[in-house]
C-alpha cells in the first residue's frame, strides 16, 4: 500500500493583524467507494481508484495538509516584529470504503485492515502537527527594527517555514519507507486483507 502524506504551505503571509492568532488544526475526513467479494478485490479496487498519487499510481489512503498562516504583527516605530505566529494547519485524510455486503470472516479481516491503515495515515497527521509547532517556534522571535511594511520580516519567515517543512518532509518520508519496506507493516495489513476466506 502507498500511503502518502502531501504537505503544502498555501496561502503564504498575510501582512494584516489577524483577527484571532494562535495554532489550530482543521481536520477532514473523505472517502471514496470500493465494491468487492474478497480481499483481492477489494485491493485492486483501491488500487485502481484510490487518491491518486503522480499520474498513473493510485494510493490506498491519503493524508493532504496544507498550512495557513494568521501572524500578529507589530508595526510600531517603524519596525516590524511577531507577536504571534498562529497558524492554521488543514489535515484531509480520504478512505476507502466499502459499498454492498461482505462476509462476516471479510468484514472483520476489513475492519482490523482499515485499523491499520487509519493509525498509519494519522501518523502522517500527527508529524503535520508537529511541523506546525516548529515552524510557529522558528518563527516566534522575527523583529527588524527598519521594516516598516513587513517585507524584510514576512521574507524571513518564509524561509524558516521552509526550513523547517523540509525537515518535516524528511521524517514523513522516513516514515513512509520504514512502512513500506519488504516485510514491513504494510505487507502485514495486505496479507492479512488478501488471506484466504475461511
Amino acid at each position: 500500500m502507498r500511503c502518502v502524506g502531501v504537505a503544502v504551505l498555501a496561502a503564504l503571509f498575510g501582512l494584516t493583524n489577524a483577527a484571532s492568532a494562535g495554532s489550530n488544526v482543521v481536520v477532514m475526513k473523505e472517502n471514496y467507494t470500493i465494491t468487492g467479494k474478497t480481499g483481492e478485490e477489494l485491493l485492486a479496487a483501491m488500487k485502481r481508484t484510490g487518491p491518486k498519487k503522480g499520474y498513473m499510481v493510485h494510493a490506498m489512503a491519503q493524508t493532504r495538509y496544507s498550512l495557513r498562516w494568521n501572524t500578529r504583527w507589530d508595526k510600531s516605530g517603524g519596525g516590524c516584529r511577531v507577536t504571534n505566529p498562529g497558524a492554521t494547519l488543514y489535515i484531509t485524510y480520504r478512505y476507502p470504503w466499502v459499498k454492498g455486503g461482505m462476509s462476516p470472516d471479510l468484514q472483520k479481516r476489513w475492519a482490523r485492515f482499515m485499523d491499520s491503515v487509519r493509525t498509519h495515515e494519522e501518523t502522517h497527521g500527527r508529524i503535520a502537527r508537529e511541523m506546525v509547532d516548529a515552524a510557529e517556534k522558528a518563527v516566534a522571535d522575527i523583529a527588524n527594527d527598519n521594516d516598516p511594511d513587513c517585507s524584510k520580516s514576512t521574507l524571513e519567515q518564509l524561509r524558516r517555514v521552509r526550513g523547517v517543512q523540509a525537515e518535516y518532509e524528511g521524517r514523513q518520508r522516513q516514515f513512509d519507507a520504514k512502512e513500506h519496506h519488504y516485510g514491513g507493516n504494510v505487507d502485514g495489513m495486505l496479507a492479512l486483507l488478501t488471506a484466504k476466506q475461511k
